[in-house]
């Protein structure tokens, strides 16, 4: 039977699903992945596929891919039809936030380029002609439906700063109060290579968890997860995840389109971070929207792995890469994990890499094992003079600006040993 919360198929959904994917190959999932071995396993995917079903607010990502055409132009009719489901799902009382890649994309036709730039400057040109175009399309496809959208442009910066997060997710809450879609992307324009998300679906995670969403969709290309490439005739489908060790021998594979950055693996620590945050997640193709969101069985759900964190810390342990390294002696770790503390020049016995203040760097023991991530005071420069010495003795041999903390507590998040980035 199926969910109420179902759009009705397109007049044309046959063509729909031809123009979206190949169907060259049988991508019945009948036969089992690594992770689909027990009925339990099944029920449990069920269960959380419900909780798309009958979620009260979603988070629903779209990658470049989904919305271009061959020759990476935005394709208005593909747009067209997401918008149409999510309004279906939205007129049952659905609360829903779309992050939707594609400014970029949408900018290299009328910039003459034919595929996505490789230096920043470019690809910051790119987004500030292609968000236009992308914002006034999804005006239109939603407009047809009653539907005003809201553009939220985020960088890691707003979101890792205390006053910025919570300034994010109260414009956010306001906009699905007024029944506004609320349309999210990184503002491309603005974000530096140090401080960028990278790639939507990591955005789309930390998003989900913003906004305190029931479940994360997110929608690419290809049919769901594989235990290797989609395109080996091979390679088997796998519609549960119950945890990242289902997938330890799993191929991933290697980077996204020649349009966007995310690929599989990307889409994976998605779903890692949102399940790690009590998430459910539907990875699936953009041409079956209808049933990921009816929480039908298509693509691969990942099932929550942890009750759902309230600290905005899971944006500093996730929303970009460090730059650099800190390596701590077992005192500071101890001062760090057991008691909350600042990390002092005292505790730091090592720099790797080269940052600047301000930047995001990893905190390791001396055994190489991840502590934390966190938001350095002092750059790489001039740290090295500092290290193992008292905050009161800098004060008095560099001055009082040297008297402080290498990373200030309220600016570090704290990691599991040896897991990635998974807040404690």
């Amino acid at each position: 039977m199926s969910s109420p919360h179902q759009a009705p198929v397109p007049r044309n959904a046959q063509d729909d699903r031809d123009d979206l994917r190949d169907d060259s190959r049988d991508d019945s999932r009948t036969t089992p992945g690594p992770a689909d071995s027990t009925d339990a396993t099944q029920q449990a995917g069920l269960r959380a596929r419900a909780t798309v079903a009958g979620g009260s607010r979603l988070v629903v990502k779209v990658g470049s891919s989904s919305l271009t055409d061959p020759g990476g132009l935005l394709a208005v009719a593909r747009l067209e039809r997401l918008a149409d489901a999510l309004a279906v799902r939205r007129s049952s009382g659905t609360e829903l936030v779309l992050v939707s890649s594609g400014a970029i994309a949408a900018g290299l036709g009328p910039l003459g380029m034919s595929s996505r730039p490789r230096d920043l400057a470019a690809q910051q040109a790119a987004a500030s002609v292609g968000q236009g175009a992308l914002v006034a399309a999804y005006s239109s496809a939603f407009g047809r439906h009653g539907l005003h959208v809201g553009l939220v442009l985020l960088t890691v910066d707003d979101l890792i700063r205390q006053q910025h997060y919570v300034n994010a997710r109260r414009a956010v809450t306001r906009l699905l109060r007024l029944g506004v879609m609320p349309v999210v992307n990184e503002n491309d324009a603005v974000a530096t290579d140090e401080m960028r998300f990278g790639d939507n679906d990591r955005l789309a995670a930390l998003v989900a968890h913003l906004v305190r969403a029931d479940a994360l969709v997110l929608l690419t290309d290809v049919d769901g997860l594989y235990d290797g490439p989609p395109s080996n005739p091979g390679s088997r489908p796998i519609a549960t995840v119950r945890s990242p060790r289902d997938l330890e021998q799993v191929n991933l594979g290697g980077v996204g389109s020649r349009i966007g950055t995310g690929g599989m693996v990307t889409k994976v620590e998605a779903g890692r971070i949102a399940t790690g945050a009590g998430i459910t997640t539907v990875l699936a193709h953009s041409a079956d929207v209808d049933g990921a969101l009816a929480g039908q069985e298509v693509g691969t759900v990942f099932l929550p792995t942890s009750p759902r964190p309230a600290s905005r810390m899971l944006w500093l342990a996730h929303a970009s890469e460090p730059v650099g390294g800190l390596v701590i002696d077992d005192g500071a770790v101890r001062a760090l994990r057991e008691k909350g503390a600042s990390l002092l020049p005292a505790g730091v016995v090592g720099v790797t890499g080269s940052f600047e203040q301000g930047s995001p760097v990893e905190i390791r023991d001396r055994h190489g094992r991840p502590v934390a991530r966190g938001l350095v005071t002092f750059g790489s420069d001039e740290l090295p003079r500092l290290l193992g010495r008292s905050t009161r003795w800098l004060g008095e041999v560099f001055g009082p600006d040297h008297a402080r903390e290498v990373v200030h507590r309220d600016r570090l998040a704290l990691l599991d040993y040896g897991r990635d980035a998974t807040p404690s």
